[in-house]
């Protein structure tokens, strides 16, 4: 079988980002790991709005 070299591994990129994550939750309270959840949520949010397609409806009013 032939060894193939990635460019890009997907999966080594999954597990660091989680590691990054483990490591700055590891020490928190359940609160303050609910927090950190939350203002990450936000942004994410945020940031998903600004790259939506113009003329694009938000999810909520495709809904109905």
């Amino acid at each position: 079988m032939k060894s193939m070299h990635k460019e890009f591994d997907a999966l080594t990129m999954k597990r660091a980002g989680a590691l990054r994550i483990y490591r700055r939750l590891k020490n928190k309270t359940f609160g303050e790991k609910v927090a950190y959840w939350s203002q990450r949520s936000e942004i994410f949010h945020r940031e998903q709005e600004t790259i939506k397609p113009a003329g694009r409806q938000s999810d909520s009013a495709s809904k109905l």
